[in-house]
């Protein structure tokens, strides 16, 4: 049997008690920081057919294409026709420098839309499109979604758009000049 003297004995318990509020703490630090991770600063995500579905049910939806006009002009635009609505052409990015619209959030408020409506935003594969989103939540639009996928979908494994998701994939209305 192991005798302990009164001091052993209490730096055991202290050291026991030392590393059992690290793991505590550690485990309170990864929870919030995973909490914190999944909390989204923006309305939220939308699949193409999705979005299409919130286009055609809610009259003051509108969508907003943040990608160039190099893009809308070579690549494609979603078309809306068929549902009496026009897509909003807004760069998130100035082509060819790829640097910050700085007036983007002015130009979507002065395109007419209000930060009450239903903003859906897209751009080529649903990256810059959260950024947008992100910055116009910021600005009072308590409901700007970001599009999965985007307009071209995911890289597929030869680095190549086109063949994995988005909405030209999705058979959505779209038209290329």
């Amino acid at each position: 049997m192991l005798v302990l003297a009164g001091s052993d004995i209490i730096r055991h318990i202290f050291v026991a008690l030392f590393l059992e509020i690290l793991l505590c703490v550690r485990d309170g630090v990864l929870k919030r920081g995973n909490e914190m991770a999944s909390v989204k600063k923006y309305a939220g995500d939308v699949s193409p057919a999705e979005a299409w579905d919130l286009l055609a049910a809610d009259e003051s939806c509108v969508l907003v294409d943040v990608r160039t006009d190099a893009e809308w002009n070579y690549v494609g635009l979603p078309n809306l026709e068929s549902i009496g609505k026009e897509t909003v052409c807004i760069s998130w990015l100035n082509f060819p420098s790829n640097t910050l619209n700085e007036s983007f959030t002015d130009q979507v408020r002065a395109a007419g839309i209000r930060p009450e409506q239903t903003v859906l935003l897209l751009c080529r594969s649903g990256q810059r499109s959260i950024a947008a989103a992100v910055a116009l939540t910021e600005e009072g639009y308590g409901k700007a979604f970001n599009i999965l996928e985007g307009f071209e979908g995911d890289k597929d494994r030869d680095s190549r758009r086109g063949l994995l998701g988005g909405w030209k994939l999705g058979d959505l209305p779209w038209t290329q000049n």
